[in-house]
């Protein structure tokens, strides 16, 4: 059973590197304060380490 993860915007974008923008673009955060869930794994591990400081992560719980 994968684990899910819930991947919220919590703080602007403004005034960091293009590239930590087009991460939180690519992790398919469009407002601030959206949320998304995707399915846990390497690559999105990194992409949220690239932009720890402006996202909140929180584990789904399975059925």
């Amino acid at each position: 059973m994968a684990v899910r993860l819930r991947i919220t915007w919590k703080k602007s974008a403004i005034g960091y590197k293009s590239n930590q923008k087009q991460t939180i673009e690519a992790l398919g955060l469009r407002r601030l304060g959206q949320s998304v869930e995707r399915e846990d794994s390497r690559p999105l591990r990194g992409m949220i380490t690239k932009v720890r400081h402006l996202v909140e992560v929180a584990e789904i719980p399975q059925d």
